[in-house]
């Protein structure tokens, strides 16, 4: 039989020959015609999500970047030093009244961003990356960039129930669990993290440690000394650790002086391989990596030896930019290997959204390392998307790239274990469906075959008609969408 599903949203209207009744030349040149409208296919959506390397988008941008130089009375050569953005963030009570002087905000916006404010929840935005917004409110183009810092009204009530306890309520990787000391979390036997810095220029909002960073550059973000160089000889005492993730918090936050001498420490451990540097700073605010910088996280690149890698999250193509692309080129030019590691979110799923971004990605020199599940904290319930569409994304659109742009690999994390890789039918089970549609899945922790470890069940926050419905909000079509139902 042939399933209603098909022919796919893609094919529909597009002749497709059966190849089993031609051969040789004309099959070939059969076969290539039909490939030629399919690819034709794949750019029609592909145009609907512009990067920020676009002619059209840089010249918008240049008019949004005016339109802040002139509000804050700065100059071009201001714009261009980190510095003056850590200065004028756009934070604290009188955030919203500057704001709504520089683009246009919904009324649920601007509400939100009044409570987040007023609740003392973390709120910042750099002035690099509103430049990124459009001026209206649409979200036609930049809604992955306003979803990024702009919360949701529910966000923002969820969070301020949580005051008094978000240090344990919304820890939803059990992070306390998972600390054999202070700044270190470790879950994996060759790998561990160190938090040198629990603070960031900007907030995400989707942050998973939301339960420990409390605003953009805050006071007391750095740790003392003697508990720093505690989290780093723990790493010297612990030889079967090979790889490091440096994370926070934004590492970039720290001066060049701190950063060189954590890396020291680091070469000085002959079992460490590999270093990691967690960073967002080339999407918020890519002027910080200056050639000093990139220098000098490059002098500890050691052929043979180690190797030193940047890990970004780039949630958009709307988010590549030319300051981007320098910045990258920077770390680049030193030996750095740099990759991304895409929230696969409301915001960013739509048809094709992620191919657009996976192809801007590798234009700016960016590998596509991992795309993640969103963290399933209910408080992210407007940015979480059903585990099938994330499947179904890899299934039918990130396979119809050559391979060297879908280098990343989906994944779920889960609480207090870590990765389990979505593509494996081995490392998860469907179990049930919720009378509203939310399904109901069984993860196995990554030990399996190695301990016997407890699985983790997880139930979709949000039904496969839930998002569909957003979608159509959005001015998408559910029937583009409709072979969802098939992928578990």
């Amino acid at each position: 039989g042939r399933p209603s599903i098909y022919p796919s949203f893609l094919a529909e209207g597009i002749e497709y020959f059966d190849f089993s009744k031609i051969k040789g030349r004309e099959a070939g040149r059969a076969r290539s015609d039909y490939l030629d409208r399919l690819g034709s296919r794949i750019n029609r959506w592909l145009k609907r999500y512009p990067s920020g390397l676009d002619p059209e988008t840089i010249e918008k941008r240049k008019q949004n970047r005016k339109r802040i130089l002139d509000f804050f009375g700065a100059s071009l050569e201001d714009w261009q030093d980190y510095k003056w953005h850590y200065k004028h963030i756009f934070r604290g009570k009188d955030a919203l009244e500057k704001l709504e002087k520089l683009i246009m905000l919904t009324e649920e916006e601007k509400k939100a961003i009044k409570m987040a404010t007023e609740y003392r929840i973390p709120f910042g935005i750099t002035p690099y990356y509103l430049h990124l917004m459009d001026y209206e409110p649409h979200r036609k183009y930049d809604a992955a960039v306003r979803a990024q810092v702009i919360p949701p009204i529910h966000y923002v009530e969820n969070m301020a129930k949580h005051r008094q306890d978000r240090e344990y309520a919304m820890d939803f990787m059990g992070e306390h669990d998972t600390s054999p000391i202070d700044l270190v979390t470790r879950r994996y036997p060759k790998v561990a993290i160190i938090k040198p810095y629990d603070s960031c220029p900007q907030i995400c909002v989707y942050c998973q440690r939301n339960w420990e960073i409390t605003g953009p550059l805050e006071p007391g973000a750095m740790p003392s000394r003697e508990v720093l160089e505690a989290a780093l000889d723990w790493y010297a005492e612990h030889p079967q650790i090979m790889d490091v993730l440096i994370t926070g918090g934004e590492p970039l936050v720290l001066s060049d002086q701190m950063l060189e001498r954590i890396l020291e420490r680091f070469a000085e451990m002959e079992h460490i391989t590999s270093i990691r540097i967690a960073s967002r700073i080339v999407v918020t605010l890519p002027f910080r990596v200056t050639d000093e910088t990139a220098e000098m996280l490059g002098s500890f690149y050691e052929e043979g030896r180690r190797f030193i890698y940047y890990v970004t999250h780039v949630e958009s193509a709307y988010e590549i930019t030319p300051e981007l692309v320098e910045a990258v080129k920077k770390l680049r030019k030193q030996g750095i290997y740099v990759y991304n590691q895409q929230v696969f979110t409301q915001w960013n799923s739509r048809r094709f959204e992620t191919v657009a971004l996976r192809i801007a990605l590798k234009k700016a020199g960016i590998d596509p390392y991992y795309c993640f599940y969103p963290k399933g904290k209910w408080e992210h319930k407007d940015y979480i998307v059903p585990v099938a569409r994330i499947i179904q994304e890899r299934k039918e659109e990130a396979r119809l790239l050559p391979g060297i742009y879908r280098t990343e690999e989906p994944v779920f994390n889960v609480p207090r274990l870590g990765k389990n890789h979505l593509r494996s039918w081995q490392d998860h089970e469907l179990i049930m469906i919720r009378p509203d549609g939310r399904r109901v899945y069984l993860w196995h922790p990554w030990e399996k075959n190695i301990a016997l470890v407890n699985p983790y069940i997880y139930t979709d926050i949000v039904s496969i008609k839930m998002y569909l419905d957003n979608l159509k909000k959005r001015g998408e079509n559910p029937e583009d969408y409709q072979s969802i139902w098939y992928y578990y």
